[in-house]
C-alpha cells in the first residue's frame, strides 16, 4: 500500500477508529470511559469534540456481543445528525431509521463515500469489507479459528473448517488494512487464525485485536510473523496512533 495518510487510533479490544482522506470510521466501539482525562479517542473513547471531524462518520458493529456493541454509539447522532450507522443483522434496535443500515453476510451497500461488503463470522454477525478513497480496509469481528484448546476433536474439526470456509471467500480481495483477532485466551493456538488469514490473504498491514489488555501478545505475535511480507503493528495502550 502506498503512503495514504491514514490516521488509525486503538480503542480498546476490537474497536478503532480509522481517518481517511474524506471519512471518519469507527469500529466496534465497546469501553465508554477513560481512566484519566476526558473522553477522546487519545484516551481511548469517544469524545464529543471527535465527533466534529469536519469528515463523514461511519459506525460500525459487527455483532450483538457487548464487548463489540455499545448502544451509546447511537447517542452520538444528537451531536452529528448526518452520522451513519452499518450494523450487522443480528443487532435488533426495535426501530428503523434512514441513517441506521444493517447487513447480512454477503450483503453489500454502496454509500457513496463508501462500499461496504459483509462477509460472514465463525461466531455470530458479520465481518467487514470497506472501501474508502482508495484505502481497502477489513474488519474481522468475531471471525477467527476459534481453536479452543480443550474442545473435542469434532469441535476442533468443525472450527477449522467454517474459518477456512470463510476466508477461501474472502480471497480475492486487495486488503490494505486488516483487523483481526489474536486472542490469548486460546492460550498457545492464539496465532492459528492470523498466521492463516495473512498466509492466504496477504493484507500490507495486519492490526492484531481481540486481545482486552494483553498487549505483550501483539508483540509476541509480530515477532511470530516477522519474516512476512505483512506489516504486523503492535499495541501498547488505549489511544494509541498509528499513521500509515
Amino acid at each position: 500500500m502506498k503512503k495514504k495518510n491514514i490516521k488509525i487510533y486503538y480503542l480498546y479490544n476490537s474497536g478503532f477508529t480509522v481517518e481517511t482522506e474524506n471519512c471518519f470510521l469507527i469500529f466496534d466501539y465497546f469501553k465508554d470511559s477513560v481512566l484519566k482525562g476526558e473522553k477522546s479517542i487519545s484516551n481511548g473513547a469517544i469524545g464529543e469534540d471527535d465527533l466534529r471531524i469536519d469528515k463523514k462518520i461511519f459506525v460500525f458493529s459487527s455483532h450483538s456481543h457487548a464487548d463489540h456493541f455499545n448502544k451509546v454509539i447511537l447517542k452520538w447522532q444528537n451531536i452529528r445528525p448526518d452520522i451513519t450507522y452499518i450494523l450487522s443483522s443480528d443487532i435488533k434496535l426495535g426501530y428503523a431509521k434512514e441513517n441506521i443500515k444493517y447487513l447480512s453476510p454477503y450483503e453489500e451497500i454502496n454509500l457513496g463515500d463508501i462500499i461496504i461488503k459483509a462477509y460472514g463470522s465463525t461466531d455470530i454477525g458479520v465481518s467487514f469489507y470497506i472501501l474508502a478513497d482508495g484505502v481497502s480496509i477489513f474488519h474481522s469481528g468475531d471471525l477467527n479459528w476459534w481453536y479452543w484448546w480443550d474442545d473435542t476433536p469434532e469441535e476442533i474439526e468443525k472450527a477449522e473448517k467454517a474459518f477456512k470456509e470463510e476466508i477461501e471467500k474472502i480471497k480475492g480481495n486487495k486488503i490494505d488494512i486488516a483487523f483481526f483477532p489474536v486472542d490469548p485466551r486460546l492460550e498457545h493456538n492464539y496465532s492459528k487464525g492470523g498466521e492463516y488469514f495473512i498466509k492466504e490473504i496477504t493484507p500490507s498491514y495486519f492490526i492484531p485485536m481481540h486481545f482486552g489488555v494483553t498487549y505483550e501478545i501483539t508483540e509476541k505475535f509480530a515477532h511470530l510473523m516477522k519474516d512476512s511480507p505483512v506489516k504486523v503493528l503492535k499495541l501498547s495502550r488505549r489511544g494509541q496512533e498509528m499513521i500509515l
